[in-house]
């Protein structure tokens, strides 16, 4: 039935296109950490600060702004060397974008992870906001690397409550799509959860690896 097999090859791509997009898209987490900023156009070289850290770039203040565009290499004191470019520059800092492959980026997701569960998150970072009833099936992974599958009971900008049978302790910090969050109470039915970081200025299912039951 060709177009029974055409039909099943586009939802399998629109699908696939669909996990590339949410791979891209990754919230910020405040940090505190010391970084090297090096320019190979012109040769200088300066300590820096990294404000903020995602698995696809970076917030800096340094000894000097370089202009938007500028390609730069930096390395941040226990995740390593980045290469990317310079994003929205203003007077005392910028972004950066990094340039690096899917493996690359897991890797730092896994080391923020590390990073948060050390307690060096600012609580003032979560933020409380109504929750939404939802209904969906999906998965989150733990600080160990465990992926366990899970129910969304409900959501909001702030967190969401999940459906599971694993109660990790509170405090930890896992990752549920591309947000990472904190343990923050455990239920009847499972545990709560307090993304970290910047919100999204819109919570929805889509950011989160979910099948929703309508």
């Amino acid at each position: 039935m060709p177009g029974l097999a055409l039909a099943m090859t586009a939802d399998r791509e629109n699908v696939v296109a669909h996990a590339k997009a949410e791979r891209r898209r990754f919230v910020r987490v405040p940090v505190d950490l010391a970084g090297r900023l090096f320019v190979p156009g012109d040769g200088r070289e300066a300590k820096c600060k990294v404000l903020d850290l995602s698995p696809g770039g970076a917030q800096l203040a340094g000894e000097f702004v370089p202009a938007a565009d500028t390609n730069i290499v930096l390395y941040i004191d226990g995740f390593g060397r980045f290469e990317g470019v310079v994003m929205r520059p203003d007077e005392t800092s910028f972004g950066v974008k990094f340039n690096c492959s899917a493996l690359k980026r897991e890797r730092v997701a896994e080391q923020l992870t590390l990073y948060m569960n050390r307690g060096e998150v600012d609580e003032s970072v979560l933020r409380r906001h109504d929750r939404t009833p939802t209904k969906g099936f999906g998965r989150f992974t733990r600080a160990n690397g465990d992926i366990l599958a899970c129910e969304v009971v409900d959501l909001s900008l702030s967190g969401v409550s999940l459906k599971t049978d694993a109660r990790p302790p509170l405090g930890e910090v896992v990752l549920i799509g591309q947000m990472a969050g904190k343990v923050v109470r455990h239920h009847e039915e499972g545990i709560a959860i307090e993304f970290v970081g910047q919100p999204a200025e819109k919570a929805s299912t889509d950011r989160l690896p979910l099948t929703v039951v309508r």
